[in-house]
């Protein structure tokens, strides 16, 4: 199982899990709550219900690299163009944008 925080102008908004082949995002009950809150994208509307999809989320794999940057992060680790997930937590913790990705490890504290 593999977990990231996700950030949406540096304010924690919920969770990704890919977890057997299947990714969920969750929004936090308290980022739901406050009254300023907005979704992180228009395909991942607020909801307390978790999303479910047995591919990542098309917003999620829009925000790993492309051309050049992509080869280079390809070049220089042992991760599959295949495997979204380890993109996406190697290339996204301070994306263009207003989202983070920040990877958890299994014991629960960050990727480093």
């Amino acid at each position: 199982m593999r977990k990231a925080e996700i950030y949406r102008k540096e304010i924690f908004t919920g969770v990704l899990i890919e977890d057997g082949g299947e990714y969920r995002f969750c929004y936090e009950k308290t980022y739901l709550s406050h009254v300023e809150a907005q979704p992180i994208s228009l395909t991942l509307p607020l909801q307390e219900e978790a999303f479910v999809s047995p591919v990542l989320f098309p917003f999620f794999d829009g925000l790993i690299p492309e051309g050049w940057l992509l080869d280079v992060a390809l070049r220089n680790t042992d991760i599959s163009i295949l495997d979204r997930m380890s993109l996406l937590l190697l290339c996204c913790k301070e994306c263009i944008g207003s989202v983070s990705v920040i990877p958890i490890n299994e014991e629960g504290g960050y990727h480093v």
